[in-house]
């Protein structure tokens, strides 16, 4: 069995691999070109993957006809072609639920950066110039007593709004599941709207143009969901005229592009992709990817695997 891992992952997770065939990790400390992505597939039974490669037709065809797994080291999937994989004859997985605790405290971080400007206190500092306290220095915006708009209650969503709740906020969501508001009330409403909806057809681009008039001139987006899912072009416009007051965000629509425009705005905090970065997190991620390689090699079921209709579900 020939098995291909698209970049180092951490500790002795691959140790359960050596029993089960070759392994070949990528020698390159950043995410492959297409070109490569297809030259490492090649002839591999199982590919552990990382959210930067884009798996679908094309590198399935160059994997080959023996390609059994596409083991995805995330909780989401949108960069996998899962219906092309299943298609194959392959089987793709998935990571769910083991980054909900460190992503809900990442959400609440940047929730609290944001509103009460710690990160902009930082620049400020950092630059030498000169500041004295002042009645009204750097003022920012309480949690207590405001509303929290979750868009997307799933064990991520659940967690932060159980945060939130410690934090004296009011609660309300907008899901697919479950009863919920309607979500131009939430956006409307809500005092900080934060998004931990999956990246479908139908939630790409949800926080756009029209989404961002909704919400008041006083309230923050945190995004620790997928960049897509706003439109960063309209989102720098809210930010820029003070249709809103300030963004968040863990996520781009271009990954590792970040707007331009945005890394001049003082009112928005910047984070690159840190949701899992844990120790623990990311290794129990990487164990979970092997074990469902190990798994379906050795002729068992996955644990964790992503059907196609529910890869297709809004």
């Amino acid at each position: 069995m020939n098995i291909f891992i698209t970049r180092a992952l951490p500790g002795d997770v691959l140790t359960p691999l050596s029993g089960v065939g070759t392994v070949t990790v990528s020698p390159h400390a950043r995410p492959l070109t297409p070109a490569e992505l297809r030259a490492g597939v090649a002839g591999a039974d199982a590919v552990i993957t990382t959210l930067n490669d884009r798996v679908g037709q094309e590198v399935l065809t160059a994997a080959g006809p023996q390609l059994r797994v596409v083991a995805n080291t995330a909780t989401g999937y949108d960069n996998l072609d899962v219906a092309a994989i299943t298609a194959h004859g392959a089987v793709a997985t998935n990571t769910p639920g083991v980054l909900v605790e460190a992503t809900a405290d990442l959400t609440m971080a940047l929730m609290l950066d944001v509103t009460r400007r710690v990160s902009e206190g930082d620049r400020l500092i950092r630059s030498g110039e000169p500041w004295a306290w002042d009645i009204g220095f750097l003022l920012g915006a309480g949690l207590q007593g405001r509303r929290l708009g979750v868009v997307g209650m799933g064990s991520i969503g659940r967690a932060v709004a159980a945060r939130a709740l410690a934090f004296g906020m009011e609660v309300v969501h907008h899901s697919r599941r479950g009863i919920s508001t309607g979500l131009d009330e939430l956006l409307s409403t809500s005092d900080v709207v934060s998004l931990h909806c999956p990246l479908t057809s139908e939630t790409r681009h949800l926080i756009d143009e029209a989404a961002l008039r909704l919400m008041k001139p006083t309230a923050y987006l945190v995004n620790t969901a997928r960049g897509p899912v706003v439109d960063e072009a309209a989102l720098v416009r809210a930010l820029r005229t003070g249709q809103i007051a300030g963004a968040a965000l863990d996520v781009y629509e271009d990954e590792p592009r970040v707007h331009p425009d945005l890394l001049t705005l003082e009112n928005v905090v910047l984070t690159p992709h840190l949701g899992s970065a844990t120790t623990e997190t990311r290794t129990l991620m990487a164990a979970i990817a092997v074990e469902n390689v190990v798994a379906v090699l050795t002729g068992g079921d996955p644990l964790t695997p992503v059907l196609p209709a529910v890869a297709e579900r809004p």
